[in-house]
């Protein structure tokens, strides 16, 4: 529906960059799948998950969990996503040895080092999927001269994206309309092309990973480097992107398997085993 709505019908983002843009659909949105989740009828309020970026200041987090209380919850717990990101992967994170986790979502990039079930070093950075479409879509406008919408943007990413620059070209026809005549038109862009127009925000997505990694004890990076760095979030899926983490930092990455729903499913485990991960790695407000 996004960028294809009539004037009586208006495409909200609740969400921006990760914290709530706007409170008031966010909760009318928090209810909705609450009431789906739970059925019809009602008897009793829920208890609420929700995971949060790392970098998020208190006043955010106090506006989810009033959202999620307001929107039917009995209780809300918050927790930070690349906790969440690392058991949906699989990651033992009680364990007392470090483990690295990136995790590329729509809003936001995640990175932080996990020890004993807490956060050692963390960042969180506003450079994500949505940013990088918003790249793709600059680019096009800029040598192209053809105006595209953020579904067209990101279907490019997905079809030919790339984060590095690969020998063997893909090409993808785009369709959108020319900004000197205002008529239709189609044009072809390549991965290189795609490769040049998003590199700046990798690269701030590879800072972010750099400024962990010198915050990072040494017996924990002695850890990391024999374990790798896991990525995850549908941002992760871009092609080569655990190579180009691997050419800028000398640590090898591997993308956790399910890489999109690995939040959600950390958020459903740690949801199951409240009682277990209460103590370290919840707040409950």
């Amino acid at each position: 529906m996004v960028g294809r709505t009539p004037e009586n019908i208006v495409a909200y983002r609740p969400m921006r960059d990760g914290v709530i843009a706007d409170y008031r659909i966010t909760e009318a949105m928090l209810r909705y799948f609450i009431s789906k989740a739970m059925g019809r009828f009602q008897f009793f309020k829920p208890e609420v998950m929700i995971s949060v970026p790392a970098g998020v200041t208190s006043t955010e987090r106090r506006s989810v969990v009033e959202a999620a209380i307001k929107a039917g919850a009995r209780a809300a717990y918050v927790v930070k996503e690349p906790i969440l990101a690392a058991i949906g992967a699989g990651i033992p994170i009680y364990e007392p040895a470090g483990h690295m986790v990136i995790d590329i979502g729509g809003g936001t990039t995640d990175v932080a080092v996990i020890s004993l079930g807490g956060i050692v070093a963390s960042t969180s950075v506003k450079v994500a999927g949505n940013k990088i479409d918003q790249s793709i879509a600059d680019y096009i406008k800029k040598h192209l001269n053809l105006a595209i919408g953020d579904r067209t943007a990101e279907e490019i990413k997905i079809a030919i994206g790339s984060a590095i620059p690969v020998e063997e070209e893909m090409t993808y026809e785009i369709k959108g309309r020319d900004f000197l005549t205002g008529l239709p038109r189609t044009a072809e862009v390549t991965t290189n092309e795609v490769v040049e127009a998003v590199s700046d925000k990798l690269q701030e997505m590879v800072r972010a990973v750099k400024s962990v990694l010198q915050e990072t004890p040494p017996e924990l990076a002695a850890d990391i480097i024999d374990k790798g760095i896991v990525m995850t979030g549908g941002g992760s899926l871009l092609r080569n992107i655990d190579e180009l983490i691997f050419r800028s930092t000398g640590v090898p990455a591997y993308i956790a398997e399910d890489a999109l729903l690995c939040v959600a499913k950390g958020t459903g485990v740690a949801l199951e085993h409240l009682d277990v991960y209460k103590r370290s790695i919840v707040a409950k407000r």
